[in-house]
């Protein structure tokens, strides 16, 4: 049995106060020597996307769900002048984890969170126990067309034009559309999910930050490769569970995964972008199994 879901601040990286989630075992004594599973979160979500599986998790694990910058309930001061840009995430993160002084965990990574993560493991591979990656893309042929037209336009020339051309992506439409699409039964997705992504985009200079992360995706492109030779020299223990519907992290990018690691388990399910709103028993159970068979 999991306690109930904690919700906590921590200031690290020149003042930033970082929003978690974090649950364990209830009969847990000191959940610091329990092994770590950590979930990064995607766009435009936040840890809130997390609030069902954290529970599922923390019967065996001590689980933690942090907040990005610019994203759900992280504060970042202005005085800070914060880059929002993937490798400040990836600082940002590696500070959150030593601030908890967690050396070694099992990450769930998922669109925005797989570069986040997977730069982590650049910088840290003995700190990686295990992957599991929900439409968490490492190849090019996982980039879904037409949804990464607009931002490849950019990517190659970042003129107004262009880039305010993006205004689209963090719309509400565009939010309720990476939730509901591709879903299986859409009526069983809680609006306040698309709501609240939404109403937090809409924070003055949000917006802007959001354009910014789009346009800064460009730069994991060059890094896909060495993200590919972590999977082949290292090997982790990788469960890929992928919502086959997903028009933004196609299914090819699922399937490559074995390409470079051969053991890896590749599950594509029927759901689209947020499987988790959809797919909750079956992933759950399947990264429970995967953990255990894993020694993890």
């Amino acid at each position: 049995m999991a306690a109930p879901t904690q919700v906590k601040t921590v200031t690290v990286d020149d003042g930033i106060e970082l929003f978690y989630r974090e649950a364990f075992p209830a009969s847990a004594k000191d959940p610091s020597i329990l092994p770590v599973v950590l979930l990064l979160h995607g766009f435009p979500s936040s840890s809130f996307q997390y609030r069902n599986l954290i529970q599922r998790l923390a019967v065996k694990y001590r689980v933690l769900a942090p907040d990005f910058p610019g994203y759900g309930f992280t504060v970042v001061p202005a005085a800070r002048k914060y880059e929002y840009t993937f490798a400040s995430l990836t600082k940002t993160t590696i500070a959150f984890l030593d601030a908890l002084k967690v050396a070694k965990f099992a990450v769930y990574v998922f669109d925005y969170g797989a570069p986040t993560g997977f730069r982590i493991a650049l910088e840290r591979p003995d700190a990686i126990t295990a992957i599991i990656t929900q439409n968490g893309n490492a190849y090019v042929e996982g980039l879904g067309q037409p949804f990464w037209s607009g931002p490849q336009k950019a990517w190659a020339d970042p003129s107004p034009e262009n880039i305010k051309a993006l205004a689209y992506l963090i719309e509400f439409d565009t939010t309720k559309w990476q939730y509901v699409n591709g879903a299986p039964d859409p009526s069983v997705i809680p609006p306040e999910t698309y709501h609240l992504d939404y109403y937090l985009m809409t924070r003055p200079g949000n917006g802007d930050i959001q354009v910014g992360y789009l346009l800064d995706y460009k730069t994991n492109i060059p890094l896909y490769p060495q993200f590919q030779e972590f999977f082949r020299t290292r090997r982790p223990p990788t469960l890929a569970v992928w919502g086959k519907h997903d028009q933004i992290f196609v299914p090819p990018g699922a399937e490559a995964y074995k390409r470079d690691n051969p053991d890896a388990i590749v599950k594509l399910l029927d759901a689209g972008h947020f499987a988790l709103e959809t797919s909750l028993d079956e992933i759950s159970s399947d990264i429970l199994a995967f953990l255990e068979k894993n020694g993890i």
